[in-house]
């Protein structure tokens, strides 16, 4: 007789595409870059390199900059090309904003109830202003960063590191992300990856595991 399959003792969420916009993403890029008019080929030439390293904590702002915007001359500062970027983090329409209140609102930690973590690929910084700006702190248990973690999603350790680091098994996690990539890795590991498709949809999956929004 197969085994009971393992109770989801916590959740872990992406963050930029199910909660709240991306932080960097090529839309955020596209607009900033524009109200700066720096020409976007010029930029996404020096991108790749140098976001690996900034969202696994290898890069300052201010190096990162240094390379990507900064390597010449110009009309505003990196406070102000900083100011831009921050400014287009909100909340996402049609995000997860609803389910994860209920979800908080319902769990009862203090009796070994359900837990939840942020899983991000994000620097530093950025990772930070966004967890007070929009108060993320009253959701989560875990605020499991690439910057700080040294390493980034699809990366399987991500994964198994978040999951360890709360002392659960990978198949007592389930992971909420909107990319199929990271999704993949997740589930590679053992935890229940669900795709993020909209709140109807997550809280049917959800459910499907046995977690209810109350």
């Amino acid at each position: 007789m197969p085994s009971a399959r393992p109770e989801i003792r916590a959740i872990y969420w992406d963050i930029g595409g199910v909660l709240l916009t991306n932080g960097w993403d090529h839309e955020e890029r596209a607009r900033v870059l524009q109200q700066f008019a720096i020409p976007r080929d010029e930029y996404e030439s020096r991108h790749e390199e140098a976001n690996d390293r900034w969202e696994k904590g290898e890069l300052s702002d201010d190096a990162f900059l240094k390379q990507t915007v900064f390597f010449k001359e110009r009309s505003f500062t990196p406070a102000e090309f900083i100011q831009a970027v921050r400014a287009q983090s909100k909340w996402l329409p049609g995000g997860a904003k609803n389910v994860i209140s209920r979800l908080n609102a319902n769990r009862n930690l203090t009796d070994g109830g359900l837990k939840m973590a942020m899983l991000n690929n994000e620097s530093g910084p950025l990772n930070d202003f966004r967890i007070e700006s929009f108060g993320l702190a009253q959701y989560f248990d875990g605020f499991f960063c690439s910057a700080y973690l040294g390493m980034r999603k699809p990366d399987p350790r991500i994964f198994r590191a978040g999951a360890a680091m709360l002392h659960f098994k990978p198949e007592e996690c389930a992971f909420v992300d909107d990319r199929a990539n990271n999704c993949a890795a997740a589930a590679g590991v053992g935890m229940h990856a669900i795709q993020y498709k909209g709140e109807e949809a997550l809280t049917k999956a959800l459910d499907a595991l046995g977690v209810r929004l109350g």
